[in-house]
C-alpha cells in the first residue's frame, strides 16, 4: 500500500504541501496538465524554484494569477467546476473532499448555510490551484493514505477578508477540531496552519506515525521567513505491513457478556476480518476483562472499527500497523473409508510439511455416516500423512490454493 507521512513541524499551507510533492517528483508537466482541465478562461501559471529556508534546500511555489478582480465563489460553483473538469476520479474526489470541509467549517464559524458560503481566500484562484494540484499529485503518486504528525498553534491575529481574526483563524480551528488533530504549543504569532492545509488533513489525513518503508522525500517553503527553517517535509513509500497492509485493532472490554463477546467475534469474522481473538486480563483494581484482538487488512479498518463500536461497549480501540510472515498453503482432497475429507498443508519450499484436516468435512461425515467424529478426523489424518513430503506442488492431487 502507498502511504505518505506529512512532517509538520512548522505547520501546513496549500503551497507548502504542493512544493512539497513536486519537490518529491511530481511532474511540473502533471500539474500544469491538471490545472488546464479545469476548463477556466485563463489557466493560471505554475513554477517551482529551489530556495533556501535557514539551513535547508527547499522547493518554492510560484503561482502567477490572471489579472482579473478576485472572483469569490459559492460553495456550489466550486462543486461544479471541480465536477466538469478533466481530473481524474480520485483526483476530483479528493479536491471535492477537500473543498466539503472547508465549507462545513465556515458554514458553522459564520452561522450560515453551507451553499450559502462565500469562499474568499480559500476560493481564490491560487488557493484552487494548491487544492486541485495537491489532489492530482497525491493521485500521481497512487497514494492510498495519507499520514500527518501533530500542529502547532501559536497566537495572535491575522488580517482577512472578514477583518483582524485570532489565530488559530476560526475556521482552521473548527477544521482541527473536527479531524481531532493533535496540537502542540509554539510561541510564535504568525499564521502557522492555515484554513487550506488543515482542510487537506481534515479532509484526507490520519493524525498517526506509520510504518513504512522510504521511497521518496519532498520539502516544501512556505512563504514566511521564521527562526527556524520554515518548511513541510513530505515522505513517501510503501506501508511495512504485507498483504496488502495490515492492521491490529486492540480494545480492553470489562462489562459485556460472553454471548455479546461470540456474537461480536462472529460478526467481525463475517465482515472479512482476517483473525479474532480474546485474551484474559487484568485491569486496575484488578477487575477481569479481555483484551479483544481484530487482525485485518487495513482497508477494512474503518468498517471493522464501526462494528466493534455497535457490538460492544468500548468507547475506542487501538489500531496499529503489523506485519504477517505466511507459510504457503495448499488444499488438497484425500479419500478415507468415511468419505473424502480436504486437508490443509503448510509448504515449506514448495513441499508439504504439514498437514491438518478441515474440521467441517468431518463433522458432515459423522453426521452422514452416524461414525464418531474421532474416529474420522483420525483416518484423514493418516491418509494426508502420507502424502506429506511425497512430492512437490504440482503433484497429480486436485488441489486449490486457498
Amino acid at each position: 500500500m502507498k502511504i505518505a507521512y506529512l512532517d509538520c513541524f512548522s505547520g501546513i499551507s496549500g503551497d507548502m504541501l504542493l512544493a512539497a510533492l513536486l519537490d518529491a517528483g511530481y511532474p511540473l508537466s502533471e500539474l500544469r496538465r491538471a490545472l488546464a482541465g479545469l476548463g477556466l478562461e485563463q489557466t493560471p501559471q505554475v513554477e517551482v524554484e529551489e530556495t533556501r529556508k535557514g539551513a535547508l534546500r527547499a522547493a518554492r511555489l510560484i503561482v502567477s494569477l490572471p489579472e482579473q478582480p478576485e472572483t469569490h465563489r459559492h460553495y456550489p460553483d466550486i462543486v461544479a467546476l471541480l465536477q466538469g473538469s478533466g481530473l481524474e476520479e480520485q483526483a476530483r474526489q479528493n479536491a471535492l473532499a477537500v473543498f466539503s470541509k472547508l465549507a462545513q467549517a465556515e458554514a458553522r464559524v459564520h452561522g450560515s448555510a453551507v451553499e450559502e458560503v462565500h469562499f474568499h481566500e480559500v476560493g481564490a484562484l491560487d488557493s484552487i490551484v494548491d487544492i486541485v494540484g495537491i489532489a492530482a499529485g497525491l493521485a500521481w503518486f497512487g497514494i492510498d493514505q495519507l499520514y500527518a504528525s501533530a500542529l502547532p498553534y501559536g497566537c495572535g491575529s491575522v488580517q482577512s477578508q472578514h477583518g483582524v481574526l485570532p489565530l488559530p483563524a476560526p475556521a482552521t480551528l473548527e477544521l482541527l477540531r473536527g479531524a481531532r488533530a493533535p496540537l502542540r504549543p509554539l510561541e510564535c504569532a504568525r499564521e502557522l496552519v492555515t484554513p487550506t492545509g488543515a482542510a487537506v488533513l481534515a479532509a484526507l489525513a490520519r493524525f498517526e506515525q506509520p510504518d513504512m518503508r522510504l521511497t521518496d522525500t519532498g520539502t516544501g517553503a512556505g512563504n514566511l521567513d521564521l527562526p527556524w527553517p520554515n518548511v513541510l517535509r513530505v515522505m513517501i513509500g510503501e506501508s511495512e505491513g504485507t498483504s496488502g497492509g495490515l492492521v491490529m485493532l486492540e480494545t480492553n472490554i470489562d462489562d459485556s457478556s460472553p454471548e455479546v463477546l461470540g456474537h461480536t467475534l462472529g460478526r467481525l469474522l463475517a465482515a472479512g476480518a482476517l483473525d479474532v481473538f480474546y485474551t484474559p486480563i487484568l485491569m486496575k483494581k484488578n477487575r477481569p476483562a479481555y483484551m479483544l484482538s481484530v487482525l485485518a487488512r487495513r482497508a477494512d479498518e474503518p468498517a471493522l472499527a464501526r462494528l466493534v463500536m455497535a457490538e460492544t461497549s468500548t468507547f475506542g480501540l487501538r489500531v496499529r500497523a503489523v506485519e504477517r510472515r505466511e507459510a504457503e498453503r495448499e488444499t488438497a482432497a484425500v479419500q478415507t473409508v468415511y468419505g473424502s475429507v480436504r486437508i490443509k498443508y503448510k509448504l515449506l519450499e514448495g513441499r508439504r510439511v504439514q498437514a491438518a484436516p478441515e474440521y467441517e468435512d468431518c463433522a458432515r461425515l459423522a453426521e452422514s455416516t452416524g461414525a464418531p467424529l474421532l474416529l474420522i478426523m483420525q483416518a484423514a489424518q493418516e491418509a494426508a500423512n502420507k502424502t506429506l513430503s511425497a512430492a512437490p506442488r504440482g503433484d497429480t492431487h486436485e488441489h486449490s490454493h486457498t
